[in-house]
């Protein structure tokens, strides 16, 4: 049973200076990387497909790709502004990747199996990805709409020091009803997100599920991509505007065109926004060493 990891990181070392000066946060110079993999291997996946800048490939394999291929099949691909549909090109100066539903798009080549997207900087934790596994393996049918999702507490994802970026979600009876991108912060003790598309802000709950990205798909979830994908090229400022992937799984719920599961988990999150999170995940690997989840050395 074959089952992929997609990694975005197509944007690693952007907010760092460039990848070679992404620090460490293992004993042995791992990355938050190293352990979203050796989790996915754990839980079952035999394939990681990282979606990166073709300058980076050298420097990828170099420092992360290499010391983890011997453990399981490492493919690249990348992610670039004139990865389009047919017949499509973008006719304006842009530097920035198209955003995140334009990042899976460009591995549809790549993935032919089920499979779980996830980001390069975030630590999803072991759990989260035994889940996924265990729900594809449960309907292992390539042609399926029955999409997944991995939720977290939005209380438990954000920081105290700037805004962040998250899916807010409405669930209805385990099932997906809407997923809002946003810009989530604290205010005066309160969590208020703000549509990124309408500029709507709301207040949410310390509980209120919210999705780190952590998506469970079939390939049929591509001709989807594919098809918004244009309709955001057709009527989109496409000097400034991202392509989201969120926005795309909430239109295929709209149109009743598939339904997204959405899956609890006991594990902890952590993120690197800022360098100043580099301390907590720290500590929170050297406790799950401690702990015995994970060896000092992973490869």
């Amino acid at each position: 049973m074959n089952l992929t990891l997609v990694v975005m990181a197509a944007g690693i070392g952007s907010r760092f200076g460039g990848l070679k000066q992404l620090t460490p946060v293992g004993p042995s110079g791992e990355f938050i990387i190293d352990y979203s993999v050796y989790d996915a291997i754990y839980a079952g996946f035999n394939k990681v497909v990282f979606i990166i800048k073709k300058e980076n490939l050298e420097d990828f394999k170099n420092t992360i790709g290499n010391r983890m291929s011997k453990s399981i099949n490492v493919e690249y691909v990348f992610q670039d502004n004139t990865v389009l549909p047919e017949e499509y090109s973008i006719n304006v100066e842009r530097e920035k990747p198209l955003g995140t539903g334009h990042a899976v798009y460009c591995a549809k080549n790549s993935v032919n199996e089920p499979f779980v997207v996830i980001t390069a900087d975030d630590f999803y934790g072991r759990d989260a990805f035994v889940r996924a596994a265990e729900f594809l393996k449960s309907n292992y049918d390539i042609s399926s709409t029955n999409y997944g999702m991995v939720a977290y507490s939005v209380g438990k994802v954000i920081n105290d020091r700037a805004s962040v970026k998250r899916g807010m979600c409405k669930v209805i009876d385990g099932k997906l009803n809407t997923i809002i991108e946003s810009s989530v912060e604290r205010v005066d003790g309160e969590i208020i997100a703000t549509s990124i598309n309408t500029g709507e802000s709301f207040k949410v709950e310390e509980d209120a599920p919210c999705s780190m990205s952590f998506f469970i798909f079939y390939p049929s979830i591509f001709k989807y991509l594919e098809r918004d994908l244009k309709l955001f090229l057709d009527n989109s400022d496409l000097s400034s505007k991202e392509f989201f992937l969120p926005d795309v799984v909430d239109k295929v719920i709209k149109n009743n065109e598939g339904l997204v599961s959405v899956l609890s988990t006991t594990a902890t999150w952590y993120g690197v926004t800022y360098r100043e999170d580099l301390d907590v995940v720290k500590s929170a690997i050297s406790r799950l060493i401690d702990e015995g989840q994970y060896k000092s050395s992973l490869w």
